[in-house]
């Protein structure tokens, strides 16, 4: 195997649960050149990571049929023996079907999967990690059923954060893209009270958390409580992250994060299951969950408001 090609154009925390093949398929086939090619945005996620040859971009503000063509022929030029396509839908598809690779693997439920040489179940709900659901289309070559991600923040990374470094100190992701997958703001002030005023909290998110974290901040009327979000790209906040003496996140990327540093990480799921097959990792990691709830969950993914109007499964969490 000497051309392989791992394609994985989701989400943030769907590129880092991808990490798994890389490191299998490098530790399998070391001589071989592993491209990986990520939606434009998640590309430094993979760029430090020294098992991966080449970070190729889906660009689609060009146009996504005219970014589809010129990476089939960028994929055929190159002639991979192995195409690997972890995404389940159409645009990814067309992409490893059309590439001409020897090997083309995926998930049935693509929409492309007709033009896989071989392609997989992939089932949700049943407890099965989405890391061990990736790794199962690699088996055959020896690979593992299920380790953990990889990060590699750069030196310039950590050197980033080294001044907010200490001793003890812990991190609090409070945001999430939807409502129902986000701890209520009342509960991380719960949360940052059983910490301790004394504690240095880092309240870490992207540009778009900074409103919620400003609030909890507000509230928190504390001076050891400090909002990064907004100031640390995705790989500073794992290196600050890594270092930290725990991490409290919901249901979202920066719990994968944490995974992905082998931190001390609580994640908190309130509509969604760790059944669904995206808990956290680490080798210290807590769940928090109101179980015997019969609207849990109530769906795949989060909801911009509670289906039942109450929101027991976040209100009721004990922190």
């Amino acid at each position: 195997m000497k051309q392989i090609l791992i394609i994985q154009t989701a989400f943030l925390g769907d590129v880092i649960l991808a990490t798994p093949v890389i490191s299998e398929l490098k530790r399998v086939f070391p001589n071989a050149k592993i491209d990986f090619l990520v939606k434009k945005g998640n590309e430094s996620l993979i760029a430090g990571n020294p098992k991966v040859n080449e970070v190729i971009t889906f660009d689609k503000s060009s146009g996504k049929y005219k970014s589809i063509i010129r990476l089939i022929k960028q994929f055929r030029a190159t002639k991979y023996d192995l195409v690997i396509n972890l995404h389940r839908f159409a645009s990814s598809g067309m992409i490893a079907g059309f590439s001409k690779g020897k090997m083309r693997y995926g998930f049935k439920k693509n929409p492309f999967s007709f033009m896989y040489t071989k392609s997989f179940e992939h089932s949700i709900g049943d407890g099965t990690h989405e890391v061990e659901r990736n790794l199962q289309l690699i088996s055959e070559f020896g690979c593992v059923s299920k380790i953990q991600p990889e990060l590699f923040p750069s030196e310039k990374e950590v050197n980033a954060v080294q001044r907010y470094i200490q001793k003890e100190y812990y991190c609090l992701a409070p945001a999430s893209v939807w409502f129902t997958k986000q701890l209520p703001k009342e509960k991380w002030m719960e949360l940052i009270d059983k910490i301790g005023s004394n504690k240095t909290i880092y309240l870490l998110g992207g540009k778009d958390d900074s409103e919620l974290c400003d609030s909890i901040l507000k509230m928190s009327n504390s001076s050891t409580v400090v909002n990064l979000s907004g100031k640390l790209n995705l790989l500073e906040s794992a290196a600050l992250i890594q270092k930290s003496t725990r991490t409290y996140v919901n249901d979202s990327g920066p719990l994968h994060l944490a995974s992905a540093v082998n931190a001390p990480v609580t994640a908190f799921f309130c509509s969604t299951v760790p059944d669904f097959g995206f808990g956290p990792l680490s080798d210290d990691f807590e769940i928090k969950e109101v179980k015997g709830l019969d609207c849990r969950p109530c769906g795949l993914h989060g909801h911009k408001e509670c289906p039942k109007g109450h929101f027991d499964c976040g209100t009721k969490i004990i922190v």
